[in-house]
């Protein structure tokens, strides 16, 4: 098996390189190239191709399609913004030429030289000829770009003028005289068509051709018969073992398997293609007719391949959709059936166009392809509904369905009898229409599912916290869990909802619109509107936000390199840092959205009117709002107080945490936060106690008797401040004799911390220590005085003492 891949590819290599050398090698008996035209004779060559465009258009009897005036007429349209581009850097590059020169010197000025004026003359000329040359084209483009609308409304016109027409029924005589008739000489055009076909065969088999077009006819062999079977295997493997777990693998293999059986028919085809036409053998109109059936034959391997990898029939652990395995195993045969269908109506639409059939016969196989189609769809509904039948009789229950599954079951139904009615009452190019339809609209809507579970499928791998690339994200940004699952959250209902504009649009393109119609309405909608004065582009749209993700990205980045790696190696303390962050970060922010609105094309002049415009209200109704603000700005820049600094205002105090925009908080000794706005610390008196000096100082109060020895006791107190692990020696503790009063003395104790916040613990810790040392020492201290209450007896009456 090797050994066959290694000749599948070295054959695909010989011949690709044969396709560029027969295309890139110049021809020796062909004529020298003609010199290129100017944009003189480019012009005038455009004015005639309009011209006569103009006259096919105005002329009812031209044999030529809308269509393709459409598509000459933006060709002309794409020519003519070609040559303006060209020619407005050439009037620029004689502009500037213009202004070194200087302009003319007025009547009363010395005379320039007689080289210098011819000069000047000589580039002005040419630049006023190439200003007119400009001018006629944007003429040209805009001329060339109406009359294309103009050639579509037509082309619609005519389209809904076909679409009402109504033939004989096919069940009655009538409806197959005129096919019966005209089959003469439809076939002898047909059998013309093929003679040419084998001609070109014949003359590609000769000599000179036979190696490439043998070489081509193998390669074509080997993609359909091996080579789609070996991408196809290829792709199982690096899906299940090099992708990561989760649903991106089942998305991730029915992309996979789509484009591998897409790719092989489509480059198979293509190699037919070379085989016939390696040296240019065919002509101009079976020329176009190959490529159109290459273009065909691609088409229908991707809805054969789409179809395919929605029913995973022989993987059904894989399968994105909801069917059952018996659903799946009832339809299997349909996505060869429908693709075939939809290749056979392109190829004898192509034939019909390439013979110029004539109408009768158009019609009928018209016919005929439209009820080939209904039956094909309308088969696979009553499939679909026996294999759920088949599941609620067997006692299982079905999976739910969602609406908008059912209401395109509906439509499908309701489709099967409009082409099926419309055949039979003799409406038949609208029932080939809506035939056509149902096909080009499945094909949307299945690929929209497959592309949304994948954009869904990869947003959640990638933006997992559990996964490799979301841990990565959150090391590399800092970003929290919730965060990236949010993130992801809003990447992929963007994504999915781009996706569902672009399908819309195309399914409600106009009715008969070619592919380049498609993709010129699809660019349409991408170029956007305007709202008043502002353009409301998507490419701008995407531009701003890209540029907004990015600048935040780049902030968030050059903040936490100054906040691990910069600032700490600095001597700035922790609350002039974190001022510096947060100064970084508003006007980081502020610059981040000016460039967006930059990227998004919006007048910053105009922004600047509206905003002066709502200064006042915002001078009275967010009066507080910017005062917080403005303060808080203050805050940052003068730094009366900072983070880390211990205050006290309005009967709060506290640390300060964070200083916000408009508030600032401060957390109190029970660990809760206060919120306190930022325009008090500007108006209001506020204590900071960490402002000057970080220290903090511990005071204690000791009363003691006055017969107590004072030396000993101021000895043993400044042992014990001295000893403690909290106190500074600089300053050095104190003991002082503050007072005597009342029979005792009292003693007024110093001792100095790092920090306030310290105060209360060590001094808690000294009062213990110095209450265990006088008592080991046998020193009293003060008790307070107590009062004795004694009850004296009853004194005895005189009545008594007299008995």
């Amino acid at each position: 098996m090797p050994t066959l891949i290694r000749y599948l590819f070295i054959l695909l290599l010989t011949v690709s390189c044969g396709s560029v050398l027969a295309q890139d090698t110049p021809d020796a008996t062909a004529p020298t190239a003609a010199a290129a035209p100017t944009p003189a004779q480019t012009l005038t060559l455009l004015r005639a191709q309009l011209d006569d465009i103009k006259a096919a258009v105005d002329s009812k009897k031209t044999d030529v399609p809308l269509g393709d005036l459409r598509n000459r007429a933006l060709d002309v349209q794409q020519q003519a913004e070609q040559l303006t581009s060209t020619l407005s850097p050439q009037s620029a590059s004689l502009q500037a030429r213009l202004d070194v020169l200087g302009p003319a010197p007025v009547k009363d000025a010395p005379p320039e030289s007689p080289q210098l004026s011819m000069q000047r003359k000589q580039l002005s000329k040419a630049k006023n000829d190439l200003e007119g040359q400009i001018k006629q084209a944007n003429s040209l483009g805009t001329e060339a770009t109406q009359l294309a609308a103009h050639v579509a409304e037509l082309r619609r016109d005519q389209f809904q003028t076909q679409l009402t027409s109504r033939t004989a029924t096919p069940f009655s005589r009538a409806f197959w005289v005129d096919p019966a008739k005209a089959f003469p000489d439809d076939m002898h055009r047909a059998k013309q068509l093929g003679s040419d076909a084998l001609s070109s065969i014949r003359q590609a088999w000769q000599p000179p051709n036979r190696t490439p077009f043998v070489l081509c006819l193998i390669t074509a062999i080997l993609l359909l018969s091996v080579g789609r079977w070996l991408i196809e295997r290829m792709l199982v493997r690096v899906t299940t073992q090099h992708m990561p777990t989760g649903r991106l693998r089942r998305s991730a293999l029915a992309v996979a398997l789509t484009l591998a059986y897409t790719l092989a028919i489509g480059l198979a085809a293509r190699s037919a293609y070379l085989a016939l036409n390696w040296n240019d053998l065919l002509d101009n109109d079976l020329d176009d007719l190959t490529k159109r059936l290459v273009r065909l034959v691609t088409f229908a391997a991707f809805m054969t391949g789409l179809g395919r990898a929605m029913l995973s029939s022989k993987r059904p652990s894989w399968r994105l959709s909801d069917l059952s395995d018996d659903a799946a195993h009832r339809l299997r045969a349909f996505p060869w059936l429908l693709g075939g269908a939809a290749l056979l109506l392109g190829v004898i639409e192509s034939i019909n166009n390439a013979i110029g059939a004539s109408l009768a016969i158009t019609v009928t196989t018209r016919g005929l392809l439209a009820v080939l189609i209904g039956l094909l769809v309308g088969s696979a509904l009553m499939r679909l509904g026996q294999s759920r039948r088949a599941t609620l009789a067997a006692g299982e229950l079905t999976t739910p369905r969602p609406v908008w599954i059912g209401l395109v079951v509906a439509a499908a139904f309701v489709g099967v009898g409009i082409v099926l009615l419309g055949v039979i009452t003799g409406y038949i190019a609208f029932a080939f229409f809506i035939a056509r339809q149902m096909l080009w609209v499945g094909v949307i809507l299945t690929a929209l599912y497959l592309l949304m579970h994948l954009i869904d499928d990869i947003f959640d791998t990638v933006f997992d916290p559990e996964g490799r690339s979301g841990t990565r994200l959150q090391s590399s940004f800092g970003l929290a869990p919730s965060a990236l699952e949010q993130t992801g959250t809003l990447l992929s209902g963007i994504t999915r909802a781009v996706l569902l504009i672009l399908a819309v649009a195309i399914v409600l393109a106009p009715f008969g619109a070619d592919p380049q119609e498609l993709a010129g309405r699809i660019g349409t909608l991408l170029s956007g509107g305007s709202f008043g004065s502002l353009k409301i582009v998507p490419s701008n749209i995407f531009d701003a936000v890209l540029v907004f993700v990015l600048g935040l990205i780049v902030l968030r980045v050059i903040k936490r390199w100054l906040s691990n790696q910069l600032l700490p190696k600095t001597s700035l303390d922790l609350g002039m840092q974190n001022s510096m962050l947060t100064l970084l970060g508003y006007v980081g922010g502020v610059l981040v959205f000016v460039l967006a609105l930059v990227a998004l094309k919006v007048d910053l002049q105009g922004i600047a009117w509206m905003a002066s415009a709502l200064s006042v209200g915002i001078g009275f109704g967010l009066q507080a709002i910017v005062q917080n603000f403005i303060s808080g700005l203050i805050l940052l820049a003068e730094r009366p107080v900072k983070v880390g600094d211990w205050v006290a205002i309005g009967g709060v105090e506290g640390d300060i945490r964070r200083i916000n925009v408009r508030a600032t908080e401060i957390q109190m000794s029970d660990r809760s936060t206060m919120i306190v706005p930022n325009s008090q610390f500007i108006t209001q008196n506020v204590r900071n106690v960490t402002l000057a000096n970080a220290q903090g100082r511990v005071q204690i109060k000791l009363p003691m008797p006055l017969d107590t020895d004072a030396s000993k006791a101021r000895e043993l107190i400044l042992e014990v401040l001295r000893a403690h692990p909290g106190t500074l020696s600089t300053p050095a503790p104190s003991v002082q004799l503050d007072n005597l009063d009342g029979g005792s003395m009292l003693f007024s104790c110093t001792a100095y911390v790092n920090s306030p916040r310290e105060v209360s613990g060590v001094k808690s810790d000294l009062l213990f220590e110095t209450l265990e040392r006088l008592r080991s020492a046998k020193l009293p201290m003060t008790s307070p005085q107590s009062m004795v209450l004694r009850r004296l007896p009853p004194v005895a009456d005189d009545h008594d003492d007299r008995d």
